[in-house]
């Protein structure tokens, strides 16, 4: 596949479908914060909300990696490991 090039569209799906699993998991994390900041587990909900950031930050960078794709940024793509 990548010797011959690849899929665009499959690639913006996956990148699309990987967005909508971590979008899924921050608004879980959304609950756990509000659950734990309630419960007066000031730590719990600091971590929890600092880790809900980071997915957001994630997703970012997925929207920036599908705008390349299609052509629309011409900054690199990069992925990290978070």
């Amino acid at each position: 596949m990548c010797e011959q090039g690849i899929n665009l569209g499959q690639m913006k799906l996956a990148v699309g479908q990987s967005d909508d699993a971590i979008a899924t998991v921050q608004q879980w994390l959304e609950q756990l914060h509000h659950l734990a900041d309630h419960g007066h587990e000031d730590a719990a909900s600091a971590d929890i909300a600092q880790a809900s950031v980071l997915l957001g930050e994630a997703r970012a960078r997925l929207d920036a990696a599908i705008m390349a794709l299609e052509g629309d940024d011409t900054s690199e793509v990069s992925v990290e490991l978070v």
